[in-house]
């Protein structure tokens, strides 16, 4: 087997605590609203559009994921 011993540069993340929301006494991180929020509407579109619960269903979560993970990643970007 082949091993590499070249270091990898490291990406830097911001490190600034995510904005929150008060939701029921608790913080809620507003990127993790915001996945389930673009998830709900995208399983109410596509079961509109196709009737089909399955496929509504897998496509919702993939972009929920999808929008949790890039928001959680890339917070906004600092005021100037």
């Amino acid at each position: 087997m082949t091993t590499s011993d070249t270091p990898i540069a490291h990406v830097s993340v911001s490190h600034r605590t995510p904005r929150t929301v008060d939701l029921a006494g608790t913080a809620w991180p507003l990127y993790k609203l915001e996945a389930v929020a673009v998830g709900l509407l995208v399983f109410v579109a596509v079961l509109a559009v196709t009737e089909t619960a399955q496929v509504a269903v897998l496509t919702a979560a993939a972009v929920a994921v999808v929008v949790w993970w890039v928001r959680r990643l890339f917070p906004d970007a600092p005021p100037e």
